[in-house]
């Protein structure tokens, strides 16, 4: 793997700023009302996730903010992530989004915002993510969903670069050539919908795997994210799973099955779903 060495730590990766990133999210996209929203963040909390993953798009910010004040866990020892929607491009009405879910939130700052999709005001609305940034109301800024070519494009207006890139990564669609790219920019990248929203759970390579290490399939998946470098954040609303999703920090795959896993890989074709229709700037391939 070309770029930085990454160093295996079982709790949290450093981005390029130095903040601590746990290394697993907990997901939160169709959580429910806000009654069941707080329910689960705070069981999700009390169980040891530590990144709760959210955005405004999802509707769920004032639920998730109940959560975490009904959670008997510091604020500070939270990484909270949000969006901005799509919505809400260009300086001002970034601004005016991200002032709404701090108040949905009911939080004085957000660990980590995020562009949800690449938008044609990617660099304007990336100026206003930086001054947020120095004026400490965001710990670090990063985008999802962006390919190279966004990134090489932003990388020519802005003045700091993104810490984070989230996308769909899974299994059979790994990605590595962005992975590549993140490592040799200092990007940390994050996976969402790490285990193809239960696609994967009848593959027969995994189905094995879970066999020889004598865990769940999901387990696997998300420990093949881990020993790559990336972020997964897993989303379940059952608490065993929830439970389950945590407990990949006590067994390691060989390099032969890691490569298997790898070997899965289809290419970026292969998706659990579409990007919304007022994204409007996908033209890059790559």
């Amino acid at each position: 793997m070309k770029g930085r060495d990454f160093v295996m730590n079982e709790e949290f990766r450093v981005l390029s700023n130095g903040v601590k990133m746990p290394s697993i999210g907990f997901g939160t996209y169709k959580s429910g009302s806000d009654e069941e929203t707080a329910k689960i963040i705070k069981y999700a909390l009390e169980t040891g996730y530590r990144q709760i993953d959210t955005a405004s798009f999802y509707g769920n910010e004032v639920g998730i903010g109940n959560g975490i004040k009904q959670s008997n866990i510091k604020r500070e020892e939270i990484f909270l992530v949000t969006k901005l929607w799509n919505d809400d491009h260009g300086y001002k009405k970034t601004i005016e989004a991200f002032n709404k879910s701090l108040e949905r939130l009911q939080v004085e700052y957000i660990d980590l915002y995020l562009i949800h999709w690449p938008n044609k005001l990617n660099a304007e609305t990336w100026r206003a993510f930086e001054d947020l940034y120095k004026e400490g109301k965001v710990k670090a800024i990063g985008v999802c969903n962006f390919k190279i070519g966004h990134l090489e494009e932003l990388k020519k207006t802005a003045e700091i670069m993104p810490m984070v890139n989230q996308v769909e990564l899974h299994p059979q669609s790994s990605k590595e050539y962005l992975l590549d790219y993140c490592n040799d920019n200092n990007i940390q990248l994050v996976a969402w919908s790490p285990i193809m929203r239960g696609r994967i759970f009848s593959n027969e390579l995994i189905i094995g795997l879970s066999e020889k290490y004598k865990k769940t399939i999901a387990q696997i998946v998300l420990r093949w994210h881990i020993q790559r470098g990336i972020i997964p954040i897993p989303k379940s609303s059952n608490e065993g799973r929830i439970k389950e999703n945590l407990d990949i920090f006590d067994f390691e795959l060989s390099a032969d099955d890691m490569n298997a896993i790898n070997s899965l890989n289809e290419g970026d074709s292969i998706s659990v779903s579409t990007p919304p229709q007022n994204s409007t700037y996908l033209e890059f391939d790559k």
